[in-house]
């Protein structure tokens, strides 16, 4: 009910109309009036308005209203309107045995109409007990002989309809009116909050009071009281405590309701509605409250008519999410859980959508049915799409409250905890440790647990794992040492560990040689060919005659073994913990294994090493092939086998294996697997020249992963990414930016650490302080070393350590650190490290610069290293172009008309005249000074200032997009940009630049 107090506003049309009724009821003419409107439009207030001015123009008014409470009371409105005539009516009524068609008082009120004017006036008729209704419908009946006029109020729908509210021919001869009563307008709300706060409101709090109290005057004008009360203003920034108050309001509204409801079976039909209201229809809904005599039709009017339940746009009753909770509030724990379970039963016998019986699953108590578990999965996957990761997880805990098999069980504690890597990181490593410590874990399931940890940044429960059978992980020897070598011929005594490798096998075992030569321990047999058809076939007949239950289990936990000592590498390079009191060193990877995990892990050693370049690829490719068993893959050492890939120069075939990995994370909805699969797919961008590729997959991957849930392992590996990114992408401030970001602690105790060192170092090289940027790349190469990276191809830290040198004047450490580099990327044998490295030594040297250049150039014009490459073309360029300035003008001419053999894309002689030193190449070193570059060079990007030399050189747009690896598009948007900076307008003034003034 809308307080006494309430303004009549926006109600101006309606006060017209009852003004007006008033004025001809004096004249004797009688009227039906019916209010109507949703509870707390102020229908009552407009009915007492009404009788004061009836009373105030000579009127005599007689009032009374109807409640829930007084439904079952006979004649209780009616007493309530006689009484001021008649003061013992009461006792008559409801005392007196009720005679048939009997009406009491009706002709004695009609008679005293005859002498003076009168209007009745009844609020909230839908709660009239039915003698009432009677009584009030026979009067209507006889209004057209009597000066009376009838003012009702009601909610919208009686639970006995009165008849003079449609305008029966009865009433035919009496002025029959509706008013149906809207809510406020905005500017309603408005003029509102400007009387009760006594000041304008902001725009911003209107329309939000106006939405959240959707206009009804009753919330408005409550709302607006308890908020002066907090002495607040009505301004925008106290929005959000203004929606508090107003759910506050709209639930003690709901309570009032809901108490004042007197009907059993309404209330079990309210309760059924707020449970699944918006799934089922209503006849649905009454099914689930149970079973009762109460038509439908009566039941929706009572319910109505409680204003708990409100008709919206011609669609089905429902709730505003305040009244439901309210209502659900009122039930006790263990009735309401029932009633979800219920109705979660009843929505999946009528088929609703999984969602919704997901949602209705997540209140309800355990149901014990095969279908509750599948449809709360489905349901995850659902909210996954959707982006709702909280509601996901939600979904699979509650899936965990059903009977569920033990195998089952762990693989949804598995999904459940993959996504909780990225919303609760905390818990989900609790639900995973728990999974690796369990004696009961299903095959397969504790190493993916393992993996998962591992993508998480936690490297404890690689050491938490504990594998069934022989042998630790804690042993150094080879694992599969108990299991006894094969004997030709051999039957059931045949330990099928080493069976199971000579059906599917070895990954990284040598097939037809003798495997104490160390080549072949490598993984170096050039011939894996050699094992005839004959072979194959008698060993899968071997398998298939003696492959029990009992020998598959022990082939599963030696396989599971393998993967934990792998993953336990893994843990060991991204921290080395070795060294801390109590912790055992980890196990040598087994030398003998079927194990795809043991072979990429294995690759990635060999990469790390510098050896065994063959032996690193084949590894690589076979962390990638079906497991023998058909144990389900892991996501970490395929990750590093790509790593292991893209530093054998097989980039493209890293970016297929990727590309599959990412198809195979967004499968399984594993955020935390798309992220860290984007962030290596944004360092081979970069290793191969595509800057604006890796920004992107850097961005996507954060929007997987926030950088706020990266665990500190990995903070310093997707920093330097994304420094780099910035770096070749032309944002230095960003970069710089990345740069002086702190790090936790944690990730100063990483591998990864080598690469923000490398990275802060490439920044401070560009910014042409090479002394900062000796000592970063020192600080890179010692940790590096400490983690056993010795290869050039991770991170070529030596040459460009060695170009700082080089600048500072210390030659023999420069000459001693790229002589270095060169040998091992020799050894490793990639011409991207080798290129790299000559390069470096070219930039060092004093003796023969032009033909070091040339050697780096003709190596990377072979290589993915495209980037590189563009340097040494160019830096070839600016050490020819010095030698021709020494030489006479007839040999210069010579020399420009004839291409330089053996080089691409064509060394550009001249460009010394007007292009700073190279780089690395100190003013007074090598060669001789440069003019002063023109106006604007130093303001061009470092992927500007390539683009520029190149189209100088007389490239076209696509040439120039071919040799740096991107769009044609970005070529005209970098040339753009470089005749802006320069003040030029197009390639010709350009080429003018290169020749200088005079041309040539």
């Amino acid at each position: 009910m809308a307080p006494p107090d309430l303004p009549l506003f926006e109600r101006d049309r309606e006060q017209a109309v009852l003004s007006a009724v008033i004025g001809e009821l004096r004249s004797g003419r009688p009227a039906l009036v019916t209010v109507t409107g949703e509870p707390g439009l102020g229908q009552n207030e407009l009915l007492r308005w009404a009788a004061g001015q009836a009373r105030d123009r000579g009127v005599h008014v007689l009032a009374a209203r109807a409640t829930s409470a007084e439904h079952e009371l006979r004649y209780g409105v009616v007493a309530q309107l006689l009484a001021p005539e008649d003061r013992d009516i009461a006792t008559r009524l409801f005392v007196a045995p009720q005679r048939p068609g009997g009406l009491p008082g009706l002709n004695h009120l009609l008679t005293a109409c005859h002498d003076r004017p009168t209007l009745l006036v009844v609020q909230d008729v839908q709660w009239l007990d039915p003698a009432s209704l009677r009584w009030l419908e026979a009067l209507a009946r006889r209004l057209p002989r009597a000066p009376l006029a009838l003012l009702t109020s009601t909610t919208g729908t009686a639970i006995d309809r009165p008849e003079w509210s449609v305008g029966t021919p009865l009433t035919g001869l009496a002025s029959t009116i509706e008013l149906a009563l809207p809510p406020l307008t905005t500017s309603g709300v408005s003029a509102a909050v400007r009387t009760v706060c006594g000041v304008p409101g902001d725009t911003d709090f209107t329309d939000a009071l106006a939405q959240a109290t959707r206009g009804v005057p009753a919330v408005v004008h409550e709302v607006l009281l308890r908020f002066t009360r907090t002495g607040c203003a009505p301004r925008a920034e106290h929005v959000e405590h203004l929606r508090a108050l107003t759910a506050e309001v709209v639930g003690d509204h709901a309570a009032q309701a809901l108490s004042e409801l007197r009907d059993p079976v309404a209330v079990d039909v309210l309760r059924a509605l707020a449970v699944c209201g918006d799934l089922l229809d209503f006849p649905l809904v009454c099914t689930l409250a149970g079973l009762h005599p109460v038509p439908e039709a009566r039941l929706r009017a009572t319910l109505m008519a409680s204003g708990l339940l409100t008709p919206r746009d011609g669609s089905p009753p429902g709730h505003d999410a305040v009244v439901r909770a309210r209502i659900l509030e009122e039930m006790p724990a263990a009735d309401r859980a029932d009633l979800y379970a219920r109705a979660a039963r009843l929505a999946q016998r009528v088929a609703v959508a999984d969602q919704g019986i997901a949602e209705l699953l997540l209140r309800a108590r355990p149901v014990g049915a095969p279908w509750a578990v599948a449809t709360l999965r489905r349901g995850f996957a659902a909210a996954l799409r959707s982006g709702r990761r909280d509601r996901a997880t939600a979904y699979l805990a509650r899936a965990l409250d059903e009977p569920l098999r033990s195998e089952e069980r762990d693989r949804v504690e598995l999904q459940l905890a993959s996504v909780q890597m990225v919303t609760a990181p905390t818990a989900a490593e609790r639900r995973l440790h728990g999974l690796i410590r369990s004696t009961g874990t299903g095959t397969g399931l504790r190493a993916q647990a393992v993996d998962l940890c591992l993508l998480g940044g936690d490297t404890r429960a690689a050491r938490l794992a504990r594998p069934t059978g022989p042998g630790t992980l804690g042993d150094s020897a080879p694992c599969d040492a108990d299991v006894p070598a094969p004997r030709r011929g051999s039957g059931t005594g045949s330990p099928p560990g080493r069976r199971a490798r000579a059906v599917a096998g070895d990954a990284t075992a040598p097939r037809g040689g003798n495997t104490s030569d160390p080549a072949h321990r490598d993984g170096s047999d050039e011939h894996p060919e050699r094992t005839t058809t004959a072979d194959n076939d008698a060993t899968v007949s071997e398998r298939d005659d003696l492959a029990t239950v009992g020998e598959r289990h022990e082939l599963a936990t030696v396989s599971e073994r393998h993967e934990l000592i792998a993953l336990l590498r893994v843990a060991r390079f991204l921290r080395h913990e070795e060294t801390c009191p109590g912790v055992p060193p980890a196990p040598a990877l087994p030398e003998h294994s079927h194990s795809p995990a043991v072979a990429g892990v294995r690759a990635w050693e060999h990469a790390m090493a510098g050896v065994h370049l063959e032996a690193s690829r084949r590894l690589a490719r076979a962390a990638f092939a079906p497991d023998p068993g058909g144990r389900p893959p892991l996501v970490t050492p395929r990750l590093f086998a790509c790593r292991a890939l893209f530093l054998t120069d097989d980039g493209d075939e890293a970016e297929a294996h990727l590309a599959t990995l990412l198809n195979e994370a967004h499968r399984q909805r594993a955020a935390i697997a798309i992220a860290h699969v984007l962030a290596v797919r944004a360092d081979l961008h970069l290793r191969h020249g595509r800057p604006d590729a890796a920004a992107r997959d850097l961005a996507a991957a954060e929007a997987e992963l926030p950088p706020a849930r990266l665990h500190p392992l990995f903070v310093p590996y997707w920093a330097s990414l994304n420094l780099v990114a910035d770096l070749q992408n032309g944002r230095p401030d960003r970069a710089r930016e990345i740069a002086a970001r702190p790090v936790p602690s944690l990730s100063e105790e990483c591998a990864t650490s080598a690469y923000l060192l490398f990275a802060r170092g490439v920044l401070a090289r560009s910014e042409d302080d090479p002394q900062r940027a000796r000592a970063y790349f020192r600080a890179c190469g010692r940790w590096l070393l400490h983690y056993g990276c010795v290869n050039p191809a991770v991170l070529p830290w030596r040459s460009l350590a060695a170009e700082a040198a080089h600048a500072l004047g210390d030659d023999a450490e420069a000459l001693r650190l790229t002589r270095e580099e060169v040998r091992l990327a020799a050894r490793w044998g990639t011409r991207s490290a080798l290129g790299r490295a000559e390069l470096g030594l070219a930039v060092v040297i004093r003796e023969n610069r032009t033909e070091h250049f040339r050697a780096a150039v003709a190596t990377l014009s072979e290589s993915p290293a495209r980037t590189d490459y563009t340097r040494a073309v160019l830096e070839l360029a600016s050490a020819e172009s010095a030698e021709a300035e020494r030489r006479t003008a007839l040999a210069l001419t010579s020399r420009r008309a004839s291409t330089a053999g053996g080089v691409a894309p064509g060394p550009l002689p001249g460009f010394s005249q007007v292009l700073p030193a190279p780089a690395g190449v100190p003013p007074g070193r090598g060669a001789a000074p440069h003019p002063r570059p023109p106006a604007g060079w130093p303001a061009l990007s470092p992927a500007e200032h390539e683009t520029a030399l190149l189209a100088a050189s007389g490239l076209a747009n696509r040439e120039i997009a071919t040799t740096l690896s991107v769009t044609t598009r970005a070529v005209e948007l970098r040339l753009s940009g470089v005749y802006r900076k320069l003040r030029i307008r197009g390639r010709e003034e350009l080429r003018a630049l290169r020749y200088g003034p005079e041309g040539g």
